[in-house]
Order: structure tokens, then sequence, then C-alpha cells
């Protein structure tokens, strides 16, 4: 496996929808920040200023709830090297040990200056495949 960056997440009371547990829609935004936070501890500065990564495909599994109170520790590693300029990331957010959910997405970076999609460079993800 990857090195991996792990986060805590705790739900706010909006998180919590009708049924008393972290709505789904948290979770994907959960998904989102843990990535980028990610992104901005492992990548050299010059790189954070010079691209963005957006999402292009979710695949999320549901497995287990969580309610207000509670934690969950997030952890992410990118899977295998780039293709082109895609690549995936896993996530996955457990407590005590159980899987909550479980996601795999997939990134396509973008050079800011021209706002294109390009190939990923090596020295971008070479950190992150360590």
């Amino acid at each position: 496996m990857r090195v991996s960056f792990t986060e805590t997440f705790m739900p706010q009371p909006g998180d919590i929808d009708e049924l008393g547990h972290v709505n789904n829609a948290v979770w994907v935004r959960w998904i989102q920040e843990i990535a980028v936070n990610h992104w901005r501890a492992v990548a050299a500065p010059d790189h954070v200023d010079a691209y963005i990564w957006v999402v292009v495909r979710h695949e999320i599994d549901y497995v287990g709830n969580m309610g207000p109170g509670e934690c969950a520790e997030g952890r992410t590693w990118v899977g295998d090297a780039p293709r082109g300029a895609r690549f995936d990331r896993n996530v996955e957010f457990s407590r005590d040990g159980r899987v909550l959910v479980r996601a795999r997405t997939t990134w396509a970076i973008v050079d800011k200056a021209t706002g294109r999609i390009k190939r990923v460079p090596p020295d971008v993800a070479a950190p992150f495949l360590t």
C-alpha cells in the first residue's frame, strides 16, 4: 500500500440528516476535503501553485453510519501511478476499526495557467507514490 494521509472528521449539526446520521452528501464533501488536504500537505509548493485537481468520477460504498458527536478517521492514499492526466485515489472513513464509507475517486490534473487538463508530470506524482 502507498503512504497514506489521515485526519479526523466530526459532523456538525447541519451534517446530520433526518435519519439521525451523517448525510451521504457530507461524506462526499469529506472525500474532497481529505484529498485536497493530502495534496496540500505532500505536494511541493510550486506544484500547489501551478495545478489543481478535479474529480471526474466517484465510486462510493456506504457500509455504516455515524451520528452526532461521533468521530471518524479518514484515510486516503493514491492507488496506481497516473494514467495520462488521471489517477485514482482511495478513501476510507472508519470508527473503532470498522469501515463506514469506502470510496475510489478518479481525479484529473488541470494546469491553472491554461485551465486545461494535462498529463500528470512524474515529479508531481512521485511524492504520492513513495
